[in-house]
């Protein structure tokens, strides 16, 4: 690999602007300075390379006779090849890497995405030694932000979670219930404020250690612990116990009727006690759990998931899952994060598969949450005034958003659930009612900071627009991964865009006001903030579904009245399978779940 550097490193230097195979002068001390190494190492580089036949060095004989060099392989040619090589091992970190520091005035990395994407998809292969394994690989166009249960935020991430861990009992949504998981049973009583679960037997993690209820114990006290942001689901919890090898009691200080529904999220997911032995830096970077999957690989470029042959609820049909995740400047057509072969198209239906004359099954699916903008209640500014607010509302019509952007934005939000959304009546303002607003405000011209991430770039630029059509000066920033984490920049905008998806519709929403890294909970101010609290703990006491979205869908109300919230698009989800493919569906995180698919060749 380091000879191959150093070729594509003099090549760049001395072989961009000539024609290939043309001799191009150049000292031995030149090339050192290039390779950053003495003159004694450059002849022993230049030695290998003409040993693998890529140059020719023809040394000037004599005084005021100069070297030469010939490059004899095609960068571009040579790079691809490197490229695709590492990746056939792999190493798409390294494949990516030498793409981005080489490519430059090359198509090398445009043939290298195009070479990567017949790789994709549902294929039989030969993986470690064993032959005929069913493999799904696909691309995806973000980075995990975390793997931890207790710090998970995001959809995709919980996504992976759920592969590699299991949780005490799971949501079936095809039947609308819990059901048993690593718990074969449990019961509460009659306030709701004592629960125990038994747990069966032989569910072994992936080191082969068998589960127990220490390390029920140890998952929840490390995740009420004071540095764990999804430590808001245990907030009433006063003590977990455990009653013997297989049973677990947990204590709270108020009822909870809904508490096994919050055993139902990835961030109850379980862990092993003490993670094995490991400190927590050394652990994330390959954990362990008892999910269906085995994580392999974990880093910055590919995951690498394999069948955990020992899944108490049955093997998956899948032997490996290898998921690929590209560099952010290779831009996808969706805002979902999708693979092509289980993607949403953001813009007509020509684009989606290139395949018509197979028969490809499609999946769709309405989200159940939405896209919203949401104003930082805890930054001073225009923010704080709610008639501003109310006037930027009555401009951002969700009606026209969804017309004019179209794709998957497929019904116009005026709630977090399409349903409540299609109840929902509203008047569109004519442009005088909202310039009137405006004034009302008082509006000074002040700039305002929208921070979107690029994924919602199309929305934030619609936004930017509409606004700034009505007099209202807007500064767009598009964020990357990084950035949209950073708490610097969350904290400098007045408004942003983000997507909720209701995974677990009543613990997802109650997580969107409670998560300490949710935009919509960092952005409420104190006081907000205390009512809303307030709310959830009538709603997480009263005992019937009716009861506790009336409470629930007070704090929506507020949210929407006062503009704290303006309501944007649902979104559609779509996607195109191989006729081979069976047993693919989306779960309620918007992905298609691994452990159900199989292939019929």
């Amino acid at each position: 690999m380091l000879l191959a550097e150093r070729y594509l490193t003099l090549y760049d230097r001395f072989g961009g602007g000539n024609s290939h195979g043309e001799p191009v002068e150049a000292t031995l001390e030149e090339l050192a300075i290039a390779l950053f190494c003495t003159s004694r190492n450059v002849k022993l580089v230049l030695k290998k390379l003409e040993e693998e036949c890529l140059i020719n060095w023809l040394p000037g004989r004599g005084r005021g006779n100069r070297s030469h060099i010939i490059f004899k392989v095609n960068n571009e040619n040579f790079l691809l090849n490197l490229a695709t090589s590492k990746a056939d091992e792999g190493d798409y970190r390294t494949s990516f890497d030498v793409l981005s520091s080489y490519g430059e005035g090359t198509e090398a990395k445009i043939k290298f995405i195009e070479w990567l994407k017949g790789r994709f998809g549902y294929q039989k292969e030969t993986v470690r030694g064993l032959t005929e394994c069913d493999t799904l690989r696909f691309p995806v166009y973000r980075s995990v932000q975390t793997l931890d249960p207790a710090k998970v935020n995001y959809a995709f991430d919980s996504h992976i979670i759920q592969q590699i861990f299991d949780r005490l009992v799971t949501y079936d949504e095809t039947v609308d219930r819990i059901v048993p998981g690593i718990a074969h049973a449990w019961n509460t009583d009659s306030q709701a404020m004592e629960w125990t679960f038994h747990l069966r037997k032989g569910v072994l993690f992936h080191t082969g250690r068998e589960l127990t209820s220490q390390d029920v114990v140890y998952t929840f006290e490390r995740l009420r612990s004071p540095n764990m942001p999804n430590r808001w689901m245990m907030r009433s919890l006063s003590v977990v116990e455990a009653l013997g090898p297989r049973t677990v009691r947990f204590v709270l200080s108020q009822p909870n009727r809904i508490f096994d529904r919050f055993l139902c999220s990835s961030a109850s997911s379980i862990l092993p006690l003490d993670l094995n032995g490991h400190s927590e830096e050394d652990y994330w970077r390959l954990p362990t759990g008892t999910g269906p999957f085995q994580l392999l690989s974990f880093s910055p470029h590919r995951i690498e998931l394999a069948a955990n042959t020992s899944f108490y609820a049955g093997r998956p049909y899948l032997d490996d899952v290898d998921i690929i995740i590209m560099p952010e400047d290779c831009q996808q057509v969706s805002t979902i994060g999708l693979p092509s072969v289980m993607q949403t198209h953001d813009d007509d239906e020509s684009e989606q598969e290139e395949n018509p004359e197979e028969k490809w099954q499609s999946l769709v699916r309405l989200c159940d949450g939405c896209t919203m903008m949401t104003w930082n209640g805890n930054k001073e500014g225009w923010a704080q005034n709610e008639n501003f607010r109310k006037a930027v509302n009555l401009l951002l019509d969700p009606v026209a958003m969804q017309a004019e952007l179209g794709g998957e934005r497929v019904l116009p939000a005026y709630s977090l659930r399409p349903e409540d959304s299609l109840q929902y009546e509203r008047k569109t303002a004519t442009d005088l009612e909202i310039y009137h607003a405006l004034s009302q405000s008082g509006y000074d011209g002040t700039e305002l900071r929208l921070v979107v991430h690029e994924k919602y770039e199309r929305d934030g630029r619609w936004i930017a627009t509409r606004m700034t059509n009505f007099g209202i000066a807007v500064e767009l920033f598009l964020a990357n991964w990084t950035q949209v984490v950073d708490p610097k920049i969350i904290s400098s905008a007045d408004l942003t865009i983000s997507g909720i998806i209701l995974a677990d519709d009543e613990v997802c929403e109650i997580d969107m006001y409670e998560h300490e890294e949710c935009i919509s909970s960092t952005y409420l101010n104190p006081s907000l903030k205390c009512w809303i609290l307030a709310k959830i703990d009538l709603a997480l006491g009263s005992d019937s579904v009716q009861a506790r979205r009336s409470h629930m869908r007070d704090i929506e109300t507020r949210l929407r009245e006062e503009c704290h919230i303006i309501f944007l698009h649902h979104r559609r989800l779509n996607t195109y399978m191989h006729p081979s493919v069976r047993g693919a569906s989306f779960n309620s995180n918007g992905w298609i779940d691994f452990q159900q698919i199989w292939l019929e060749k």
